[in-house]
C-alpha cells in the first residue's frame, strides 16, 4: 500500500545548511508564539494558538544539511472529535543535494488521509512549507500565523 503520509517538497538555490538553518528559524516560519529552543537536538518547543491548537514538539533527529526530525508528544487540537491525533506523530524535514539545486522533503509521519483533520492540517502545512519556509529560505523573510491572521484557521 502507498504511503500517506502528508509529504511535500521543493528545490531551492540555497545550501543545505542554509535550508536547515531556516528550518530551525520555526519562528520565522510557522510562528512567533513558539516557546523553547528550536535548533538543538533533544529540545523542546511548545506551539499554541489560543485554545484552538497546541503541540510540543521534541527534536529527536539533527543532521547538519541533512535532517531535521521532531517527534510531537503532546497535542491537543480543538477543531476535531479526536482531540489527540498529532499524539505521536513525527515532522521529517530531509534535505538532499540535487545538481545546483537543494531538495527539501517535508513529511508529516503519521497525518494520513484517515485523520479528521487532514484536510485542515495537510492544506496548513502546505503554506507553511511551500511558502512560508520556502519564503525564509530564499528571501530571509517568511510569513508566520498567516493562516491566524487571515482566519483562515480561526
Amino acid at each position: 500500500m502507498k504511503n500517506q503520509n502528508y509529504s511535500i517538497s521543493f528545490a531551492v538555490d540555497q545550501s543545505p545548511e542554509q535550508v536547515v538553518n531556516a528550518i530551525n528559524n520555526v519562528r520565522g516560519w510557522w510562528s512567533e508564539e513558539i516557546d523553547g529552543s528550536t535548533d538543538k537536538l533533544g529540545a523542546e518547543f511548545k506551539f499554541h494558538y489560543k485554545d484552538f491548537h497546541r503541540s510540543t514538539q521534541k527534536i529527536t533527529e539533527l543532521v547538519p544539511g541533512k535532517k531535521v526530525v521532531w517527534h510531537i508528544s503532546d497535542a491537543r487540537l480543538n477543531f476535531v472529535k479526536n482531540k489527540t491525533e498529532w499524539n505521536g506523530t513525527d515532522i521529517v524535514f530531509e534535505i538532499t543535494k540535487k545538481d545546483d539545486k537543494t531538495e527539501l522533503r517535508f513529511t508529516h509521519v503519521g497525518l494520513v488521509p484517515t485523520f479528521e483533520c487532514y484536510g485542515d492540517c495537510s492544506g496548513a502545512w502546505g503554506f507553511y512549507i511551500n511558502d512560508s519556509l520556502r519564503s525564509l529560505i530564499t528571501t530571509g523573510k517568511g510569513q508566520p500565523n498567516q493562516l491566524f491572521v487571515k482566519g483562515a484557521l480561526a
